[in-house]
């Protein structure tokens, strides 16, 4: 199977189990919009709900011979976008573009916020009935990369720091080091980028790498021909005013995917 596909752009404009209608703007034509009856009696499954329709479009694009783009609006689409990975028969490393770990569960997160969790998620830790509702197999340590996640909770890095999970501190390190063998699936996360350029965030961190730095990474991992699939998890859509940090994101983004 060839890495080196024409993208399949796939927009999940919600933000957790909402409705995020200035995401949904923009979706263009040849994009695929996941917008199912929201249902369920808890919030995992609310978002579970957006998680199936998710996986299968992954899936179905990956097994068409076209590079799933996953766009939306909070890190717990990753879970449905590596699902639909594998059932694609895709076993990727990944490769997780953060400020923050998202590898919190009930126990480590002072706030209980799921968005927070699911990289931990997909590692088999904490909370699992998104993971359970679209039948994702674990993911081990040593094939999870975790880059820049400069906010940490304290349970959190001891857990992360427990873990065999790669941390790579600086998005610079991928401009030089070897990246791993095989298919790649990438999360970016765009407050990795540093508050100071995009500020319209839901948890905007100080510090990090600029839009360029990230850019320079993501067109050397573009370059590798390994891409198997992206997502990304997209700014504060509400905040954003001026639409610059939707052009600065995008941009970031294209240096990855392009638009085809």
């Amino acid at each position: 199977m060839s890495l080196d596909q024409s993208p399949q752009f796939i927009l999940s404009p919600h933000f957790l189990d909402a409705a995020d209608t200035k995401l949904r703007t923009l979706g263009q034509n040849d994009w695929t919009i996941i917008e199912p009856e929201v249902s369920g009696n808890d919030k995992q499954s609310r978002i579970s709900s957006l998680l199936a329709p998710l996986s299968a479009a992954v899936c179905e694009a990956r097994r068409s011979d076209r590079m799933p783009v996953a766009v939306a609006g909070d890190c717990c689409a990753a879970i449905g976008v590596l699902a639909g990975l594998q059932q694609a028969g895709v076993e990727p490393t990944l490769l997780w573009f953060d400020a923050h770990g998202d590898f919190n569960t009930w126990e480590t997160s002072p706030s209980g916020f799921l968005g927070g969790m699911p990289l931990a998620m997909i590692t088999g830790r904490g909370e699992q009935t998104m993971a359970e509702a679209v039948d994702l197999k674990t993911l081990r340590d040593d094939r999870v990369m975790l880059v820049d996640a400069r906010d940490l909770d304290p349970g959190e890095r001891e857990l992360l720091q427990a873990s065999g999970v790669t941390m790579v501190p600086n998005v610079e390190t991928l401009l030089s080091t070897p990246l791993p063998s095989g298919p790649l699936y990438i999360h970016f996360d765009s407050d990795v980028i540093c508050a100071e350029e995009v500020p319209a965030q839901r948890y905007p961190v100080s510090g990090g790498p600029d839009s360029q730095t990230v850019s320079a990474a993501f067109r050397r991992i573009a370059a590798s021909g390994q891409l198997a699939g992206v997502s990304m998890s997209a700014w504060h859509t509400a905040a954003d005013r001026d639409g610059s940090a939707q052009a600065t994101c995008m941009a970031t983004h294209d240096a990855l995917v392009g638009h085809q």
